[in-house]
């Protein structure tokens, strides 16, 4: 158990020197031709929240709004239309049935970058379920291009109702805790890439020249596999702070949120929620003083995350549960994967 403490109090050390280092986007008017793409598919529930804020956006006149209805059965392009009567920005495009070989929302997002305005040097991706502060895409823009990286992925705030809460702020917590950051910019290495397609910006020339979205046709977390395929090509980018940019809330219930972790878990290979298990389920259950140390580093490493990336800090306490709940999850998704029964939002996976 004493290797246990060493290695979570590293980790947890290792989070608050990435608290730091996690990049704040700056503000200033935007410059830069953009487009900003919205995919949606039965959505109508809640793309009003997002498609206004899109709307009060700080645009300096550089803007277009381009949204593409994915097959939608609930009334979504109607409500896209009510919103943006009267607004020139706003395209609503109507999606193409979907090949063979791709999966839905990378088809999305490769039809609306190939209706982008060629004038647009950056690509901003934004997901129905985030709400963008009127500052967002212009500081989002502005990040990009002052860092020299060719793709950011500020992450938004997570607003996790109910249960979700013990599951939820792990995403934001995973990062900062396991990847160096500054350095998984520059690195080439697949395994250092995080990224979050909630709120995206790569750079045009970039995109086009990695083959757009159909270089990630087949990819369940499309997001974290396009800035692979932006490193491939000699690319640089990551996860920026986007705390004070947007908001979101992924999923309004337990079920909801079980259903949207089982599409996408069995890619995260096995050994990781295994490692977790050890570090931050194991000590719970040890009588020593190195089990009090490894509980005690792993509470507060999830403190740090949360203080830093605009979550509830006291739901912490609560860590080695929801990494428990994390691993059962994982769990049930191999098991779909294996029998063939994932799905999302009505298509198979």
């Amino acid at each position: 158990m004493r290797w246990i403490a060493w290695l979570v109090s590293a980790l947890t050390l290792h989070t608050a020197v990435n608290a730091r280092a996690l990049r704040t986007p700056v503000t200033r008017p935007l410059e830069t031709w953009t487009s900003v793409l919205l995919p949606l598919r039965n959505e109508a529930h809640r793309v009003e929240s997002c498609l206004r804020s899109l709307l009060a956006q700080d645009d300096s006149g550089h803007l277009e709004v381009l949204v593409l209805d994915d097959g939608s059965t609930d009334g979504t392009a109607d409500r896209v239309t009510a919103i943006a009567a009267g607004d020139a920005r706003v395209v609503l495009l109507e999606g193409r049935p979907l090949p063979e070989g791709w999966l839905g929302k990378p088809h999305a997002c490769q039809q609306l970058a190939d209706a982008a305005s060629p004038a647009s040097e950056v690509l901003v991706f934004v997901d129905a379920d985030v709400v963008l502060a009127p500052h967002a895409v212009a500081a989002t823009v502005a990040t990009l291009l002052d860092t020299g990286l060719d793709l950011v992925s500020p992450y938004p705030r997570q607003e996790a109702p109910g249960a979700t809460r013990l599951v939820q702020p792990l995403l934001q917590w995973s990062w900062l805790t396991f990847l160096p950051l500054r350095l998984a910019e520059r690195s080439s290495r697949p395994s250092l890439s995080a990224a979050n397609g909630q709120l995206l910006a790569v750079r045009r020339s970039v995109y086009d020249r990695i083959g757009g979205h159909a270089a990630v046709r087949d990819q369940v977390l499309e997001d974290v596999a396009l800035l692979r395929a932006v490193k491939r090509v000699g690319g640089s980018g990551g996860v920026v702070d986007g705390t004070q940019l947007a908001t979101t809330r992924m999923y309004d219930g337990w079920q909801e949120m079980v259903d949207g972790y089982s599409k996408s878990l069995h890619t995260v290979p096995a050994v990781v929620p295994a490692l977790l298990s050890v570090l931050y389920v194991a000590p719970v259950f040890g009588r020593s003083r190195a089990a009090r140390i490894a509980c005690t580093a792993g509470v507060l490493g999830r403190m740090i995350s949360a203080k830093r990336t605009g979550g509830r800090v006291l739901d912490s306490v609560t860590h080695p549960l929801g990494v428990a709940a994390l691993v059962g999850l994982d769990l049930r998704a191999r098991v779909a994967h294996r029998r063939g029964t994932q799905s999302w939002k009505g298509r198979a996976l």
